[in-house]
């Protein structure tokens, strides 16, 4: 496992000018990790994993390609296991974290019982900023989740009230 430290600027040392350097662009996401020697799995032509240390506990980045709609999609599961809490609680605390989001939402993935931070870009292949703009993106999903973990936790392991986790945690009720 790796720590992630991501650096837009080295990365973008390593980046051409050039209009997008892949027809995929998860091939993209697969150089930028690459290159960070990060392990990841392609699980086909359109999808790749990469699983990354987080301040408060691993997270897994997933990225898939949907081409008729020219849309690379980005996942990022924050790995908290639900005890106690009633999902109520959790849409509760989605509305209230979402409505203060600029770029991206958090969501409630039922199935697995965990909050995922997702964000998608329309790729144009003419984009030379397209890697910069990715690797922002990146950035913004890993700090959003790192910012939430412990208010995730506490709603989720602890079954604390939303309104009341975000006034301790954040200071206020994130308006």
């Amino acid at each position: 496992m790796f720590i992630f430290e991501f650096n837009i600027k080295g990365i973008l040392m390593l980046l051409s000018t050039s209009p997008l350097r892949y027809a995929n662009p998860i091939d993209t996401v697969e150089s930028i990790f690459g290159q960070k020697s990060f392990e990841f799995e392609r699980r086909n032509l359109n999808e790749i994993v990469i699983e990354i240390q987080g301040k408060w506990n691993n997270m897994l980045l997933f990225f898939a390609w949907e081409e008729h709609l020219k849309c690379l999609h980005l996942s990022c599961f924050m790995d908290i296991e639900n005890k106690v809490c009633d999902t109520t609680r959790i849409f509760e605390l989605l509305a209230l974290i979402n409505e203060d989001l600029w770029l991206g939402h958090f969501s409630y993935w039922t199935e697995h019982e965990t909050p995922v931070f997702k964000h998608s870009i329309i790729v144009n292949p003419q984009d030379v900023y397209f890697e910069e703009k990715l690797s922002q993106i990146i950035d913004i999903a890993i700090g959003e989740c790192e910012q939430m973990y412990p208010v995730f936790q506490a709603v989720i392991a602890q079954n604390i009230p939303p309104k009341q986790v975000l006034l301790s945690v954040c200071g206020n009720v994130l308006q």
